[in-house]
């Protein structure tokens, strides 16, 4: 009786393989994304609804050189959702991503990295509220003449980020990162355009051969809170100094490229972030939103071993 032919080995680097570590990152990615919807009250059916057309509008531009009359059931047969659906969301015009200045930001980046708003120990000076540079009105009007220098003041304090003394009319900026307080559309917008552009940056690598996009990470386990703490420092000190470089070098390219036609349209995101969980994590100081998440590190890293992703 012939005997049975031996099972052929499991390819463990296959599609299913790879399809199964596509749906863990991506649950990874959407569990952030539905704890703040829950947190703010967004229901389900309207992430879903946002979530359809974002699936359709990336099939769209997958395949921008069908005819209009096989776009729908390609778009169908790529996305899994049905033909009235894709043809109702085909009809709504893309959105386009918001890319609008912050001028308190800008005057608050001025602020902290340009002379001669930095007193000799680098940090930002003091400033008189008027007067020949520098003063607030001068750093301001380095920034924009379109909108009055006190509406920028009234906006830094708005968003708790400068003090007004008018007992002798001086200002000074209250925070060394810009996170604005209390001002829940401003946060939001950040966090959209922070963590969007980095997970458009990671999911650019891992679709294409180049790595265009600087994407990296250090990860450690088996951390104190007395650890976690003592890292923060550091990673601010590495912030501000990242920050004083590439402030006035962005700011002269800016400048320079203004003058050439057709005018330059690319830009440019650059962030540092750190996350932390257990050992009281509540106390992780002062972040702003988003800026390059870290892949997995394997299960046999050694415990508490930093680790470079």
């Amino acid at each position: 009786m012939p005997s049975t032919p031996p099972k052929p080995p499991t390819d463990t680097t296959g599609p299913a393989t790879e399809q199964q570590a596509l749906q863990e990152a991506l649950a990874r990615l959407l569990a952030p994304v539905a704890q703040l919807a829950v947190a703010r009250g967004l229901p389900f059916a309207a992430v879903e609804e946002m979530f359809k057309l974002a699936f359709v509008q990336a099939a769209d531009r997958a395949h921008p050189d069908l005819l209009a009359h096989r776009k729908v059931s390609r778009i169908t047969t790529a996305t899994g959702i049905n033909r009235r659906e894709v043809t109702r969301l085909t009809q709504q015009a893309p959105r386009e991503a918001g890319h609008s200045r912050s001028l308190a930001s800008e005057v608050f980046g001025h602020w902290r990295t340009q002379q001669p708003y930095r007193g000799p120990d680098g940090l930002p000076r003091m400033l008189p509220r008027q007067g020949a540079a520098p003063s607030f009105e001068s750093l301001a009007q380095s920034i924009t003449r379109d909108v009055h220098p006190r509406s920028l003041l009234d906006e830094l304090l708005r968003l708790g980020m400068a003090t007004w003394d008018d007992s002798d009319d001086t200002v000074a900026l209250t925070r060394d990162i810009f996170v604005p307080q209390g001002d829940r559309v401003q946060q939001l917008g950040f966090l959209g355009q922070n963590a969007g552009d980095h997970l458009s940056a990671a999911v650019d690598n891992v679709l294409g051969d180049n790595h265009a996009h600087f994407e990296q990470a250090v990860f450690a386990t088996g951390l104190s809170a007395a650890s976690l703490a003592s890292v923060r420092p550091a990673v601010r000190a590495q912030w501000q100094t990242l920050l004083a470089a590439l402030v006035p070098a962005l700011e002269a390219c800016v400048q320079a490229d203004s003058l050439m036609q057709p005018a330059a349209q690319g830009r440019l995101r650059v962030g540092l972030y750190t996350y932390q969980e257990g050992a009281d994590a509540s106390q992780a100081g002062d972040a702003t939103p988003g800026s390059a998440p870290a892949q997995p590190v394997p299960a046999r890293a050694p415990r508490g071993r930093p680790r470079k992703t």
